[in-house]
């Protein structure tokens, strides 16, 4: 691990901090990868909505709701 750090030591604060940016997103990525499968618990949710919407408003709806 040294080896990474000298070498991150004579770059310039720029791209060292590119550097660390990276490290982050490899770090963030790897965490995501581990959440395991999709839940479909909230399947069902807006059933007593199918009278006032079609399908497709209810997924327009359900991404602004997320969204928010």
């Amino acid at each position: 691990m040294s080896k990474i750090a000298e070498m991150v030591q004579e770059l310039p604060p720029d791209l060292q901090q590119e550097v660390e940016d990276y490290v982050q997103f490899l770090l963030e990525k790897k965490v995501r990868k581990h959440k395991g499968r999709m839940k479909l618990d909230w399947r069902g949710a807006l059933r007593d909505m199918k009278d006032e919407y079609t399908s497709v408003e209810l997924q327009h709806k359900a991404l602004d709701w997320w969204s928010s």
